[in-house]
């Protein structure tokens, strides 16, 4: 997925469509809160997924993932292994010391917020702690490039070198996934232009302001390889290393970068 030719800026979006995109993106947020709080030992990846479809439709939004391109859930659930796209099932049933990516999106009066964490079941391995830690600080880090005069591979750089530098901060051997990153937003979940997590800096679209992106590292402890499996979605790391995935929706504005799927409780 690139962006088509002749395309040298991510079109803004007026301060009113941002606030709209917030309102859906706070939805999600607390879509992703409630599925936190909520899973324990026993509980399968299923039941993860009702709670938050119930969460968005309470709150008057549709389930963006639900039906996307045949996707049969509201929330991709992707445990330790599993990189993303992990489908919710009955069979999959959470233990102490699993590491969950919960990656979800709803949609709003014509706008979409899309976000995603990664939280372990109870207490996790020293490795997976850092692993999860590290990966959210790339997010966080990385998300500051996400200014007007910017270009879009500035963003992909400045995740690379959070990247390095995470793996110093947190003692990891860090993995960038090969192949998956973030994307342009906005009426529909997935547009132009693909956000890579690692790449030089200074090329393609200019970033003005009110352009948004979803902006997602994906890491693993031992691989950037991955394969899908047989469902066409599972995403799995090719030597089944564990994995971490953090996203916000993010927009760029003259005071800087403005988170669009907030969250009301600290990560």
């Amino acid at each position: 997925m690139g962006f088509r030719k002749g395309k040298k800026r991510i079109a803004g979006k007026t301060p009113g469509e941002l606030d709209a995109m917030e309102a859906a993106g706070r939805i999600v947020g607390k879509a992703l809160v409630a599925v936190r709080e909520a899973a324990k030992p026993g509980m399968t990846t299923a039941d993860l997924d009702a709670i938050a479809e119930a969460v968005i439709r309470d709150n008057g939004a549709i389930p963006t993932f639900k039906g996307y391109m045949g996707f049969p859930a509201s929330i991709c659930s992707s445990v330790n292994d599993v990189i993303v796209h992990g489908i919710p099932n009955t069979t999959t049933v959470l233990q102490e010391g699993d590491l969950v990516s919960i990656d979800c999106g709803a949609t709003l009066d014509g706008w979409v917020g899309d976000s995603a964490w990664t939280f372990g079941i109870g207490e996790l391995a020293k490795k997976h702690q850092a692993l999860n830690e590290a990966t959210r600080f790339v997010l966080y880090e990385g998300l500051q490039a996400m200014v007007p005069g910017n270009r879009l591979t500035d963003v992909s750089w400045a995740l690379e070198q959070a990247t390095d530098a995470a793996a110093q901060r947190f003692g990891v051997m860090l993995h960038i996934v090969d192949g998956y990153g973030g994307h342009g937003i906005g009426h529909t979940m997935h547009e132009e232009p693909f956000l890579a997590n690692e790449g030089d800096p200074g090329r393609g679209p200019l970033i003005e302001e009110g352009s948004v992106l979803a902006i997602e590292p994906m890491l693993t402890l031992g691989t950037r390889d991955s394969f899908v499996e047989a469902d066409d979605w599972t995403v799995v790391s090719l030597d089944h290393s564990w994995a971490s995935h953090w996203e916000h929706t993010v927009a760029a504005t003259a005071q800087g970068p403005r988170i669009l799927t907030p969250r009301d409780v600290a990560d």
